[in-house]
């Protein structure tokens, strides 16, 4: 594989081409890949062997060049070597949004040059954006080894033609041409800023002239294809063969939805902008696999205590093991997850989470004070039927504003409906209010939030 093909690729994935400002090197790229090959299949030991050692140099660095670091070592009477065991994390303090965005100079390493700091800011989703680094021309060619270790689980090549739904807005929008191509024209970026009634035909006749093997998407856009073809009894593009969903959580009904009409596998992973953690699923199941080499994963219960076993459900909390510019150690990402202690049969020894449930600020609020997920919520239930778009809206304890973009079809029957059918999923806790509206806005990256949720959410809650 020649490099500048695997830089055109780095340049023009969807996951690096925000904030690019250098070329990602393809040394950092394949130096990794290759080192993925072999590591994925490590048994749990060497996997933890590997954590630990790791783990002991980053916190060396972070001690002896991050100021920050080096204070929250010395307030706590400790050193690096205090830190033999993973479970000995739990001495060191967590790392939250507010504390990065109040101590970002200190959480520079003093031991690199300016330039090798690349300034990137979330997009502040759960109402807290947070600037923090990347190593520049690093960590995105890190990232891409990482992530075509995870598509290679379902077949994907760089060589595969692969059509992109992930919010972009293309130039050409304008004159009714709603797509261009990337990467030696094996990439069709798709805008999803205009994908309506009207557009719709020109996108589903372009993707099936253009025979992609992969569709790359916001679960939320692909849901708008998706409906729109099975609502119009159109049949699925042959050579698809699996849909890559990321960036948003895939809820249930988006995955059923997704594989009915596709009849493709539907495959989905769960990382995050500030790239603490990420995991995904693979050729066997639908469990979120962790990938060990990337970071260190707890996770959390109210007592900020670790809760373990099958079953338990916690605050996702981080530490990477890569970036040394900016490290971010015990970072709490204000994701829930539901851990597993299972053993997946493809025969990695990755640990695994069996669902992520989401944002804190994805959980319904009753008036009793207890917290409801989105994610259960069957959205393709009969009385969503006559409904176009629609977003649940809280900013009142105990009471939920579904708004809703109505189709021709729809009247009072189609209210009374939703309201039952939704105080069936919720339970009599939460009183349900329809208010009518002529579209429901994306944010600026165009992803859809199904909740939009004002009502202050913490982890003692839970």
């Amino acid at each position: 594989m020649k490099a500048d093909f695997i830089t055109a690729a780095l340049r023009a994935n969807p996951l690096t081409m925000k904030a690019l400002s250098l070329v990602p090197s393809y040394h950092a790229y394949r130096k990794l890949y290759t080192f993925l090959q072999e590591s994925q299949w490590w048994s749990r030991e060497e996997l933890e062997a590997y954590q630990m050692e790791a783990l002991s140099r980053l916190l060396d660095h972070a001690y002896e060049n991050v100021p920050y670091y080096r204070r929250v070592f010395r307030e706590r009477g400790l050193v690096p070597e205090d830190i033999a065991t993973l479970s000995d994390l739990e001495l060191l303090p967590f790392l939250t949004k507010e504390i990065v965005q109040a101590n970002l100079p200190d959480l520079k390493a003093r031991n690199y040059p300016e330039s090798a700091f690349e300034y990137v800011r979330t997009s502040g989703s759960t109402g807290t954006p947070m600037g923090f680094y990347y190593e520049k021309g690093a960590s995105r060619a890190r990232e891409w080894a990482f992530m075509k270790t995870q598509w290679d689980r379902i077949g994907y090549r760089f060589t595969d033609r692969c059509v992109i739904l992930r919010g972009h807005v293309v130039e050409t929008a304008s004159n009714g041409i709603y797509w261009k191509k990337a990467l030696f024209g094996r990439w069709l970026v798709m805008s999803s800023h205009h994908m309506t009634e009207e557009t719709l035909p020109a996108y589903i006749d372009r993707i099936r002239r253009f025979r992609p093997r992969f569709i790359h998407a916001y679960p939320s856009t692909a849901v708008i294809l998706a409906r729109y073809m099975r609502e119009h009894e159109i049949k699925p593009f042959p050579t698809v063969k699996a849909i890559l969903c990321g960036s948003e959580n895939l809820y249930p009904w988006q995955r059923s939805l997704l594989t009915e009409v596709f009849g493709c596998r539907v495959f989905s992973w769960y990382g995050n902008s500030e790239q603490t953690v990420l995991a995904g699923e693979c050729e066997e199941s639908t469990h979120y696999h962790i990938f060990p080499e990337y970071s260190i994963v707890e996770l959390i219960g109210r007592d900020g205590r670790p809760v373990r076993g099958s079953g338990a459900m916690g605050e996702v909390v981080t530490t990477n093991l890569t970036n040394y510019v900016c490290p971010l150690i015990r970072y709490r990402t204000m994701d829930v997850a539901v851990a597993t202690e299972k053993r997946c049969s493809c025969g990695r020894e990755y640990p695994l989470l069996e669902k992520v449930e989401g944002r804190l600020q994805e959980f319904i609020v009753t008036r009793g004070g207890h917290l409801i997920s989105v994610t259960p919520i069957n959205y393709e239930s009969g009385a969503f039927e006559n409904i176009k778009q629609f977003q649940m809206y809280q900013e009142e304890i105990g009471e939920l504003i579904m708004k809703i973009v109505r189709k021709p079809t729809y009247t009072e029957k189609d209210t009374l409906q939703l309201t039952q059918e939704l105080r069936w999923q919720l339970g009599d806790d939460v009183n349900v209010h329809v208010h009518f509206v002529d579209e429901i806005p994306r944010t600026e990256g165009g992803k859809f939030r199904y909740l939009i949720q004002k009502l202050p959410i913490t982890l003692g809650d839970l």
